[in-house]
């Protein structure tokens, strides 16, 4: 019977597809062990021998040593259990190489500088803990202490915070490592700081028990529908856009509208259209998953335009 037929190592590597070197290989460290030996000393394998070299190369193609395999083979060692490590094992290279194929990548894109390369290459490594601990510390640069005089900074500081997934792919990798570039630029949170001040010193204004619009998110809104109508911001048809925002201003303040004020707001747009804010925007949306914010730079841009014309220098 087949079952009974015993194969030379010349007919079991015709049979396997594995070199006669191969299998010799494997049974001098006992992982397939011969049945017979003929008068001459050869050795034989049974038909068993098939099923195991197949499981083996099976095995070593999936990246196992041959020390677990001998083990697995002779059932010293459960294989789902096995696999289930190596999976685990594969998973976190898996993250690695990912990481370096990001930060590779950026090199590549922005043709960085050697320093640059490690700054990348530390930042993309750091671990959950880590990342929570540097975005915090620019949060805190920026809103620290402004949070007990305008409670909505709270909200604010969770939606500019950026999780990274357990496995990010490419892109977010890559918008993780700018975005903790720029959250350790000093210039840029010395200008979110100056903002986030100016928004503080508005709300204490007046009645403080009700939360005070932002004077930014009022001019964009304003904006809005006079840019989409293609009005010119030095034409006599944006007259009532510049006299609407500064009459706000004006009581927000609770002071005359006059060029000193004028001036006051055209810097306070000119920071919010800062393009590292809006980079920021742009990257926290890559890192979270949330849809692309939209630009707000052609209405701010549009707004500065229409005050400056109308502001004596």
């Amino acid at each position: 019977m087949d079952g009974d037929t015993l194969y030379s190592i010349g007919e079991l590597a015709r049979r396997t597809g594995l070199t006669v070197k191969t299998i010799r290989f494997y049974s001098d460290r006992g992982i397939v062990a011969p049945a017979d030996r003929t008068p001459a000393g050869y050795r034989l394998y049974g038909i068993d021998a098939v099923a195991r070299l197949d499981l083996v190369r099976t095995l070593r193609e999936l990246g196992l040593d041959l020390s677990t395999i001998r083990k697995v083979v002779d059932r010293e060692l459960s294989l789902p259990e096995v696999a289930a490590a190596h999976a685990e094992a594969l998973a976190v290279q898996i993250r690695v190489l990912g990481l370096r194929h990001a930060v590779l990548t950026t090199v590549a894109e922005r043709g960085s500088t050697p320093e640059e390369t490690e700054l990348m290459h530390r930042l993309a490594q750091l671990s959950g803990d880590e990342r929570r601990r540097l975005i915090g510390e620019f949060l805190d640069a920026v809103f620290g202490g402004l949070d007990a005089v305008t409670p909505a900074f709270a909200g604010v500081m969770r939606s500019m915070t950026p999780e990274l997934p357990d496995n990010p792919d490419a892109e977010q990798v890559q918008a993780w490592v700018e975005l903790a570039e720029l959250s350790l630029d000093p210039e840029f949170r010395t200008s979110v700081r100056q903002l986030a001040e100016e928004q503080a010193a508005e709300q204490v204004r007046g009645d403080t028990t009700v939360p005070r619009r932002d004077i930014a998110a009022a001019v964009l809104d304003q904006a809005g529908p006079v840019l989409a109508a293609g009005i010119d911001p030095a034409s006599l048809q944006a007259d009532p856009f510049v006299a609407a925002v500064m009459r706000d201003y004006a009581d927000l303040l609770g002071c005359p509208d006059d060029i000193d004020l004028r001036r006051r707001l055209t810097a306070r747009l000119e920071r919010v259209n800062d393009p590292r804010r809006e980079r920021y925007l742009q990257l926290l949306a890559v890192v979270n998953g949330w849809p692309a914010p939209e630009s707000l730079a052609p209405a701010l841009d549009w707004s500065v335009q229409a005050l400056r014309v109308r502001t004596p220098q």
